[in-house]
């Protein structure tokens, strides 16, 4: 899952990023409103924006009034220093889904990125199946047939995100954007090594295969028994 974080404190948002990099998600990083707006609005999706409300040049609020205009109905965290309950309200009424003010815990923001992703999709199981393959988000436990699978970071959030949107074909650049960060130097080449390693973990053992190539697109999760 892929998050857009825009903070101008680097110090802070060098911290977040590798904490949020530690829970398996690809951190995108702006320093000012405007590079964040660019980046919130630009062609490859976020699943979450967490934005501090005091910014240079574009706040906060008004960079989730204008995302919204854009038509883009990606959850916004609030983070600020503020505390005030007018602050809350006009980052709430500005189009934020939610709201922290700091200093905060990692442990609350991870709860909070955690609720706000599964958000737009309704509540359901935070266990994530398909078939006989189980995948716990919360406590990056993978099981196939009740066999526990080892997955690494990058492999991990990559069966996260085909099992999030099943039966839909992925193609490399998507699966690309999704999962790896902005500024990585990622090939399609290097999408094709970390499948053939997620089949020979989940699949290959197996007589029923999940991950499935339609040739020419890309990669589709899908249980055909």
């Amino acid at each position: 899952m892929r998050i857009l974080l825009i903070e101008d404190e680097h110090k802070l948002a060098n911290a977040i990023k590798r904490a949020l990099e530690l829970q398996k998600y690809a951190v995108d990083v702006a320093y000012e409103g405007e590079d964040g707006l660019i980046l919130a609005i630009g062609e490859e999706a976020y699943d979450l924006i967490i934005s501090d409300i005091m910014l240079p040049g574009i706040d906060g609020i008004e960079l989730c009034q204008k995302i919204r205009q854009e038509g883009i109905h990606t959850p916004v965290l609030m983070l600020t220093a503020k505390g005030q309950i007018q602050d809350k309200v006009a980052g709430l009424d500005g189009g934020a889904d939610d709201y922290m003010v700091k200093p905060f815990s990692f442990d609350e923001l991870f709860a909070r990125v955690r609720a706000l992703i599964r958000r737009p999709k309704g509540e359901r199981d935070p266990v994530l199946s398909i078939g006989d393959l189980y995948l716990d988000p919360i406590s990056f436990k993978v099981t196939r047939a009740g066999e526990p699978i080892e997955l690494s970071t990058r492999e991990f959030a990559l069966v996260e995100y085909l099992m999030r949107n099943p039966n839909k074909v992925h193609s490399k650049e998507q699966l690309i954007a999704h999962v790896w960060d902005y500024d990585a130097n990622v090939l399609p080449g290097t999408v094709e090594v970390h499948i053939k390693n997620i089949r020979d973990k989940l699949d290959t053992p197996f007589p029923n295969k999940l991950i499935h190539t339609v040739r020419g697109f890309g990669y589709e999760m899908r249980d055909k028994s």
